[in-house]
């Protein structure tokens, strides 16, 4: 007997444990079932939104005075985007002057696009839509023109961009802010930037005239007037600028520059160059 009671102690207190097990399992499933059903209750409350006739007007109010103030701003971009000198366009909305911002280097976008543009043309009307810039400085040296590149223009109404053939100065004045500032930043700082950089004047000479123009031969003509004389039907993309580009000494002695009077004419007689 005692032998039994021995066995029997031990057998109870398993018996006592798996049906403790066994509540502990029930409760904990009860708990579960009951924190998911009350999960799925808080989702659909939070999602739910009264689809009442007032608030469906209310949202495609707000829906078509997005698409209004959308469709008012428009797309802008490219040339002339930008406010200031370089933001004029035409009347046909074509940009009307290259758009340059403050310091204006070799590898810009607008420099870029200029030079790009020129040869497009250059290659198209060659010499006859060509013509030589010059750039003077009044307050760095009266009579000395410096040469600081070139302009194209279309001259066929047929290929253009815009709906007029380009004058000579508009082919400068759309471009004359690219021109400057690359003469006084890139060219010659020391002759048109600094204490120098106030009145710079732009001169015109016809195409690939450096030659005759050495040799006394051309009157330079001064550009005037401002991008506000352009043309409404006159489109940028018509005309190009090709900077001139000093190599070598050129970078420290400076290149090709003629003396002039105040009126752009030669003060000394022709030459010829022998040989």
């Amino acid at each position: 007997q005692p032998f039994k009671n021995k066995l029997h102690g031990p057998r109870r207190w398993l018996d006592n444990a798996a049906a403790h097990n066994e509540k502990i399992r029930l409760l904990t499933m009860k708990l579960v079932f009951e924190g998911l059903v009350l999960l799925l209750a808080i989702r659909l409350s939070s999602s739910y939104v009264p689809a009442s006739p007032s608030f469906a007007r209310e949202k495609q109010s707000w829906s078509l005075s997005a698409r209004a103030k959308a469709k008012k701003k428009g797309g802008g971009g490219g040339f002339g985007s930008a406010g200031g000198f370089g933001g004029g366009k035409s009347g046909s909305d074509k940009p009307k002057t290259r758009t340059v911002s403050g310091f204006t280097g070799s590898g810009t976008k607008a420099l870029r696009n200029a030079a790009n543009t020129f040869d497009e043309i250059r290659k198209q009307y060659g010499k006859e839509g060509t013509s030589d810039l010059y750039m003077r400085s009044p307050l760095n040296d009266e009579e000395t023109f410096w040469f600081v590149g070139k302009v194209v223009r279309r001259m066929d109404s047929s290929d253009l961009e815009g709906s007029s053939v380009p004058t000579e100065f508009e082919t400068v004045l759309s471009q004359k802010r690219l021109i400057i500032e690359y003469a006084k930043n890139q060219l010659r700082p020391q002759n048109f930037g600094g204490p120098y950089a106030k009145n710079l004047e732009i001169w015109l000479a016809p195409g690939d005239s450096e030659m005759d123009v050495v040799q006394n031969k051309v009157t330079l003509v001064k550009v005037t007037g401002s991008a506000a004389d352009i043309s409404d039907s006159f489109a940028v993309a018509d005309v190009g600028f090709n900077p001139e580009i000093y190599v070598g000494d050129e970078i420290k002695e400076g290149g090709l520059r003629v003396t002039r009077d105040e009126n752009g004419k030669p003060v000394k007689p022709v030459f010829e160059i022998n040989g």
